[in-house]
Formats: C-alpha cells, structure tokens, sequence
C-alpha cells in the first residue's frame, strides 16, 4: 500500500469524519423513515486499521453478523459494509414486512433477504449522495450482496476484494442504534487508496 494512508495530518482525518459525520447522517436519517423509529448515531471513527483486524470492530470474528456489502462506482471508487448483529436483522425484517421472526431458529427468506438488501441499497445511496453533494464527485454503488454468517468469514472474503489495496484500510466506521434498542449496525466506508487524495482535494484539504 502507499505510504499516504500512513501518513495523514491531524487535518485531514478530521476533514474525513466530517465527511463522514455528513453521509452517516444521511443514512441514518434514511433508516429511521424506513422503520418509523428515532436512530442515534455515534459521530464516526476515522482509524487506519490492518485489514486482519476489521473483525474485532464488530464483536470479533466468532460474532454471527448479516452483511450488506457494495462496491462504489466513480470519481472515488471505494466500499461500502453494512454489519449488523443476527437479531437486528430479524427487527428490520419484522418491521418492513410485518413478519414475525425468531432470530434463534428462524431462517430469512428469500423475500427477507431482498428487504435487507434494499435497506444496504437505500443506506449506501443515502450516504454517497451526501458525499456526492458535500465533495461534487460521482459516486455511484454496486448491486449488493448480502450474507449471514460469522464476522470472521465474511470479512474474510471482503479483504480479498479489498487485498489488492494492501495490508492496511483508512475505515470510516458509524454506529446505528434505534431508540427501542431492537437494532444496531456498524457502517463502513473503505475508499480505495487512490480515492482519499481525489476526496481530500474536492474539499479543499492538500
């Protein structure tokens, strides 16, 4: 990887968490239309983290996680991912569709899966339509792809996509939480290597 991502000002990382205040805003005011209850949202965490160790940001790699994951398109390519807790999926679920679900024994139908990817669809554009806005860039995100299973192997197989970056991930992380408790997720924004400077430069930060 490029020593750049090593090597950010003091300014730069907070001209990135404001950018990331904005497009976690965005989102999380999308959600809350979606299932008609408050989200609070922690202001985001700028870390440069090794790859290895995205999983202990989400409880550790045992943790049963269901993921959104999307590629973003455009001036400043990059990846959007979507983790939240088993249970949390199973609200959403019985919130969008008015179904009842155990998150202990039930399974997510095909039908639940699409609702959960639409939410990932509706996050992703809300947040980069707010970068979009705040830097001027295009950026457009991927069809996504949705998987349950443990934190640990999923993050697995996004590292071999995000790999070809380096060993290293300027992540962008915000916390959900809906006011009954009944959900909680962590979003991510990983931009490519090459896209932090075309970023940092739409904002004006050298």
């Amino acid at each position: 990887m490029s020593d750049d991502i090593l090597n950010l000002s003091a300014m730069q990382l907070d001209a990135i968490k404001e950018i990331g205040n904005v497009g976690a805003g965005n989102s999380a005011t999308a959600l809350s239309q979606l299932i008609n209850k408050k989200i609070d949202m922690d202001v985001p965490n700028v870390s440069i983290v090794p790859l290895a160790d995205v999983p202990n940001l989400v409880g550790g790699p045992d943790t049963m996680v269901a993921s959104i994951f999307l590629r973003v398109y455009g001036k400043a390519p990059g990846s959007v991912l979507f983790l939240m807790p088993r249970e949390s999926a199973f609200y959403l679920v019985e919130h969008l569709l008015g179904e009842q679900k155990s998150a202990t024994d039930g399974e997510l139908t095909e039908m639940d899966q699409s609702a959960l990817m639409e939410i990932g669809n509706i996050l992703a554009g809300a947040y980069l339509n707010a970068l979009s806005y705040y830097t001027k860039l295009t950026l457009l995100p991927s069809i996504p792809a949705m998987a349950i299973d443990m934190a640990g192997a999923i993050l697995n197989v996004v590292i071999v996509q995000l790999g070809q970056m380096g060993d290293h991930a300027l992540v962008i992380e915000t916390q959900f939480l809906s006011e009954d408790e009944g959900i909680s997720g962590h979003f991510f924004l990983v931009p490519d290597v090459g896209s932090l400077q075309t970023i940092l430069n739409a904002v004006g930060v050298k």
